[in-house]
């Protein structure tokens, strides 16, 4: 096997050995089935949602979920293998450092892909055998909606590269991603939508779609509405609007596969310079 597959199932071996795959998977399965079985319960009914409204849920709930998922699983990737002394030890052995990176990634990618599809596979299948949904709308709403999570998680994947390279302490690197994420997750939207409701008469759609753009969540969210047809009451959600930002679902991945593509070449570059 090369350096780079011996890393990556290591990855995977250790989430293995201490449950972590598990209990995420576990934990996607119970909000994706709360999401699409039990949200008619809060208006006093037991029905099914529409495929929209369920979708709208999953993504409003992975936004928060999947990023963070992916920062406790990357923040010690390299400070605490620096802090156990193992870090150096392994740059001692027949394997680059690109290719530990690579390892890394690889297989943090591959745990977070199959806590995806553990999480919200089931959810569709029991939608297509207990409801009259066309299996096709079905299949497409929710393999888009896995495969945009997965990268969503990849690119935090990475942002948990960066902190962790640049810092001495595990504390401060979770601190410092916990930070990142309550800007990019929870402020960056609100502060969104602060500019749209006060500047709704100047700010033009071009500076407002560029904005939207500059932070991956949000590109999530527009590729996933794109896939489901939200009715006629969609057009009266801030957030829907913020969403529709006019580009097809190709331009959308593309977006989001260039945000991985561009910080994992930051990751490289980084831990190239990193001295030990």
């Amino acid at each position: 096997m090369s350096p780079v597959l011996i890393i990556a199932t290591k990855e995977i071996r250790d989430s293995l050995r201490n449950r972590w795959l598990m209990m995420i998977s576990l934990i996607l399965l119970v909000l994706s089935l709360a999401v699409s079985f039990g949200g008619g319960a809060i208006a006093g009914s037991l029905e099914v949602s529409s495929l929209a409204g369920i979708l709208s849920g999953l993504v409003t709930l992975s936004v928060f979920l999947l990023p963070l998922a992916a920062i406790l699983l990357s923040f010690d990737a390299f400070v605490g293998e620096e802090e156990a002394g193992t870090l150096l030890l392994m740059l001692t052995y027949p394997v680059t450092r690109p290719e530990m990176l690579l390892g890394k990634f690889i297989g943090h990618s591959c745990l977070l892909a199959i806590a995806c599809v553990l999480g919200f596979a089931p959810t569709a299948l029991l939608l297509l055998l207990l409801t009259d949904l066309p299996v096709s709308e079905v299949a497409a709403a929710f393999g888009h909606f896995i495969a945009s999570g997965v990268l969503l998680a990849m690119v935090f994947i990475l942002l948990g590269y960066m902190v962790s390279l640049g810092v001495r302490e595990k504390a401060r690197a979770l601190g410092l991603l916990l930070f990142i994420w309550f800007l990019l997750v929870l402020m960056y939207d609100l502060a969104l939508l602060a500019t749209v409701v006060a500047l709704a008469d100047v700010l033009s759609r071009q500076t407002l779609n560029l904005m939207i753009l500059a932070n991956p969540a949000d590109i999530f969210r527009a590729l996933n509405l794109l896939t489901v047809d939200l009715g006629p009451q969609a057009g009266q959600s801030a957030l829907t609007a913020l969403s529709q930002t006019g580009l097809g679902l190709g331009s959308l991945y593309l977006l989001l596969a260039g945000w991985v593509v561009a910080l994992l070449l930051l990751c490289r570059f980084q831990f190239n310079r990193k001295t030990l």
